[in-house]
């Protein structure tokens, strides 16, 4: 079992709770949005094992978020971290909850969360929610390491390419597809567009690779 083996059980469990979940999202493995006013952020952590790790990445999210989860395989043995009262004990005292994930998929919480501090990071807490919101579906499961991440921000950008395949344009026109097109032309993160001339635009052998399938 892999860890993102793990985040579709997780997601369906905080979906069914009434949150919007997305896998990946600001070096998150799983953030869940829902909606009120303010809206509600939550950020569950990942691992194979309960582990120190696993409580020091909740430690670096708390600030960011409303609460923190901590989510792992359950112990065949039933000996595992999470049976430990000591490890419960230390979660309590931190506000964070505990799930376990058997291998069929069934989601045990273990602990319940609860906001042990008030936030401070509210910039950190901003940049989830707007990440978590700009992107389109959920195109990256949670707990993956090394692989490429689909932000918001490259879907934009594959929009804008995708766009430019029936000829050059400008920023304008690119805009009415995206609004941060003009500032993504100009930037060209990835070396997907070219100048033409002013104001016109139009791809590089680059952006179209990372927008036609590959030819046989």
């Amino acid at each position: 079992m892999a860890e993102t083996d793990l985040y579709l059980p997780l997601k369906a469990f905080m979906e069914g709770a009434g949150y919007s979940v997305k896998g990946e999202v600001n070096g998150c493995d799983l953030v869940g949005v829902r909606d009120g006013d303010p809206p509600v952020l939550i950020v569950c952590e990942m691992k194979l094992a309960f582990n120190l790790e696993l409580v020091l990445q909740g430690v670096n999210r708390a600030a960011a978020c409303d609460e923190v989860w901590l989510a792992a395989r359950s112990s065949k043995a039933g000996k595992g971290r999470e049976q430990d009262a000591r490890f419960r004990n230390l979660c309590r005292r931190l506000g964070f909850g505990i799930i376990a994930v058997s291998a069929s998929g069934a989601v045990e919480v273990i602990v319940e969360p609860f906001a042990a501090a008030p936030r401070r990071d509210p910039k950190r807490r901003s940049r989830l929610l707007q990440e978590h919101r700009r992107r389109v579906g959920d195109p990256q499961k949670g707990g993956g390491r090394g692989k490429p991440i689909m932000t918001a921000y490259r879907q934009d950008c594959i929009i804008c390419a995708t766009a430019l395949l029936t000829g050059s344009q400008s920023p304008k026109q690119l805009k009415a597809l995206v609004e941060r097109a003009p500032a993504i032309l100009q930037s060209n993160v990835y070396g997907w567009f070219v100048r033409e001339s002013r104001g016109i635009y139009a791809l590089t052998e680059l952006g179209r690779a990372a927008v036609l399938p590959p030819q046989d």
